[in-house]
C-alpha cells in the first residue's frame, strides 16, 4: 500500500486534503482520532470516520515486529514482517532514531553485506516505509529517520520520496533529520532538490579508488569517487546541510596511508563529514574489522589534516545485527519471491551510531 493509495481512498469517500492529512499524521505520529474532540465525528466526513477502524487495521498489517533483539548501546534490531511474507529489518537507534529499509534485498551486491547476497527480492512501499517508523514510535520517541537499512533508496526512488515527504510534512521530523543514503544514483541528484521536503543526504564512497570501489560496489554507478563528490558538494550548498560521507573501515583494502591522502585531498575544504565506520563482522565474508585503536588513530589523523571525521561504531555489535543478518538468520521462514535486477545499490553494511 502506498500513501498515495491511503488519499486516494479517502477522497473516494469524501475527504478534503485537510482530512486526508489529518488521517495520515493521526497515524504517523501515533496518535488517537479523536483527540481534543468534544464530539468524535465534529472534524471528519462521516464516511471516512465509518471507514477508520477497517483502514487503521489495514495500516497496522503493514508491519510487525517478529522478533526484537535489543543491545547494550542501547539500539534495538527488529526483524519486521510485511504481510505478503517477507521481511526487512529496522534499528532503533540510540538519541531517538529509526534506521528503516527500503527493499527487500538489494542489487548492488556491496562485497561487504549481508543484504545484497539474495539480490533484490521487492521493492518496499512508501506505506511500508512508514509502518516501520509507527513501529519505533510505538516503542519509543523518534525525531531522526536514516534510509540506512536493507537495499538502495535510489532504487525505489518514488516510495522512498513519498514516505520522506509525509515524514517531513506530517510525521513533525525535522527535514535534516531525514537522511536519504545512496551509492551515488545521478537520480537523486536530480529528484531530492526538486522536492518540498529536502532530506540530508548521505553517500557511500567507501575509497577515493575508482576500480577498487568497482570491486567493493560492484553494480554501483561507475562514477568516479570525485563526480560524486562534486554532486554531494552542489547538494549541500542548496540545502545547508553537510553531505555525510560514508566509509566502511575494512582492514588491509581501505586503510592505507594512500587512501588517507587522497581522503585528505578529496574533501578537506569541502562542506562535509567523514562518518567512518569499522566494518560490522559478517561470518563467511572475507574482511575483517580493523582494531579499534587503530581506527581512531585514522580518524584523529583526518580531523588533523582538515578532514572532520566522525569515528562511529555500528549498532547492535553485540547481537550481530548488521544489516541483513537477521533475515539472513531467518531465512527459512521467509517466503521468497522471484529475484529482481536493478541497475545499482546499496546493502546496509552497518548503521553509524555512536561518535566516539
Amino acid at each position: 500500500m502506498r500513501i498515495a493509495d491511503i488519499r486516494t481512498r479517502l477522497r473516494a469517500l469524501g475527504a478534503q486534503p485537510l482530512h486526508e492529512d489529518r488521517v495520515l499524521r493521526d497515524w504517523v505520529r501515533v496518535m488517537d482520532h479523536d483527540r481534543g474532540r468534544r464530539r468524535p465525528d465534529d472534524f471528519l466526513p462521516k464516511p471516512v470516520r465509518a471507514a477508520l477502524p477497517q483502514l487503521d487495521a489495514e495500516l497496522d498489517a503493514l508491519a510487525r515486529v517478529v522478533s526484537e533483539h535489543p543491545a547494550g548501546d542501547g539500539a534495538a534490531r527488529l526483524l519486521v514482517g510485511l504481510a505478503d511474507g517477507q521481511a526487512v529489518e529496522s534499528v532503533l537507534l540510540p538519541r531517538d532514531g529509526v534506521c528503516v529499509s527500503s527493499q527487500v534485498g538489494c542489487a548492488v551486491g556491496c562485497r561487504f553485506c549481508m543484504t545484497g547476497r539474495d539480490g533484490l527480492l521487492r521493492q518496499v512501499t512508501s506505506g511500508e516505509i512508514v509502518a516501520q517508523v509507527v513501529l519505533a514510535r510505538r516503542r519509543r520517541p523518534v525525531k531522526k529517520v536514516v534510509f540506512m537499512g536493507m537495499g538502495e533508496p535510489a532504487h525505489n526512488l518514488d516510495n522512498v520520496l513519498e514516505a520522506i515527504d509525509l515524514l517531513g510534512i506530517e510525521g513533525n521530523i525535522a527535514h535534516k533529520n531525514l537522511v536519504f543514503s545512496t551509492v551515488g544514483d545521478l537520480r537523486v541528484f536530480e529528484r531530492l532538490p526538486a522536492g518540498r521536503v529536502k532530506p540530508a543526504l548521505a553517500l557511500s564512497l567507501h575509497t577515493t579508488k575508482p576500480a577498487l570501489r568497482a570491486q567493493l560496489l560492484p553494480r554501483a554507478p561507475r562514477l568516479d569517487p570525485a563526480e560524486l563528490v562534486a554532486h554531494g558538494e552542489r547538494y549541500a550548498r542548496l540545502t545547508g546541510y553537510p553531505i555525510q560521507y560514508q566509509w566502511t573501515l575494512l582492514d588491509g583494502v581501505n586503510d592505507g596511508e594512500d587512501e588517507l591522502d587522497a581522503i585528505v585531498a578529496l574533501l578537506r575544504g569541502k562542506y562535509a563529514v567523514l562518518n567512518m565506520i569499522p566494518y560490522n563482522f559478517n561470518p563467511g565474508l572475507p574482511f575483517r574489522r580493523p582494531d579499534w585503536g587503530r581506527a581512531r588513530a585514522i580518524a584523529a589523523r583526518l580531523l588533523g589534516r582538515g578532514v572532520l571525521t566522525k569515528l562511529r561504531d555500528s549498532a547492535g555489535q553485540d547481537v550481530d545485527g548488521g544489516c541483513g543478518q537477521l533475515r539472513a538468520r531467518a531465512a527459512p521462514a521467509v517466503r521468497p519471491l522471484v529475484r529482481h535486477r536493478a541497475p545499482a545499490a546499496h546493502g546496509g553494511h552497518g548503521v553509524p551510531t555512536r561518535d566516539t
